[in-house]
């Protein structure tokens, strides 16, 4: 007889069918405990931060505070929870800005349950979890995060914004740049604003070890 203590978990999706169609299949497996459930990324802040639960099952398009905000504010805190990101659609570079950001698994609504359910318990056994597969470490997860491994992938960067890239990496300044590239330090700010968004980074630290990670850049 297994007399651990159940594997306490928050739902945070902003969908109440889905919420509670989720919530009756974690409740009937006797090592889940649902114990609490947040409809926006702000609340999901909140009840971690009040409930401590050992994981989070997080939708990427939260309101108010989106999934990768979510994980950014929650990397930080103290006994920090397993984030797995349960998600109808997420993009590659999202894949990897998540795991980068403390995420501890990926997995698709549109996968089967015993996908969920194995995920949750690989991840509370110290596993990484990508999409349908378990991984048993962050460099791993992040190399399975990229589905298309013989081609350098750009999302939907342009040849100035790969530059820019290259230059972050690089440890230039928005002044090395514009002097580098011959456009003006507000053009170079207008360009990283873009590259943010498209590598779903939001510093230069993380922009750098995006560039790393999908080849934008050369390793030394």
């Amino acid at each position: 007889m297994n007399t651990s203590a159940p594997i306490a978990i928050v739902i945070a999706d902003d969908h109440p069918i889905f919420r509670d169609g989720l919530l009756r299949l974690l409740e009937a497996e006797s090592d889940f405990r649902v114990v609490g459930s947040a409809t926006d990324g702000y609340e999901a802040v909140t009840l971690v931060r009040s409930l401590k639960p050992d994981i989070l099952l997080l939708d990427l398009a939260m309101p108010r505070q989106p999934g990768l905000e979510v994980l950014r504010e929650l990397a930080d805190e103290p006994g920090a929870v397993r984030t797995i990101l349960l998600t109808a659609a997420i993009e590659d570079a999202q894949k990897v800005a998540a795991l980068l950001l403390g995420a501890r698994g990926v997995v698709l609504k549109e996968a089967a349950s015993s996908v969920l359910l194995e995920c949750i318990r690989r991840v509370m056994a110290g596993d990484y979890w990508v999409d349908r597969e378990p991984v048993a470490s962050l460099a791993d997860s992040l190399r399975l995060a990229r589905t298309d491994r013989d081609e350098r992938p750009r999302f939907g960067l342009t040849r100035r914004q790969i530059e820019i890239v290259k230059a972050i990496a690089g440890g230039a300044t928005n002044r090395d740049i514009a002097a580098r590239l011959g456009i003006r330090e507000d053009t170079v700010k207008q360009h990283l604003t873009s590259i943010f968004e498209k590598c779903g980074v939001s510093n230069r630290l993380e922009l750098a070890l995006f560039a790393l990670q999908h080849q934008l850049v050369e390793k030394d």
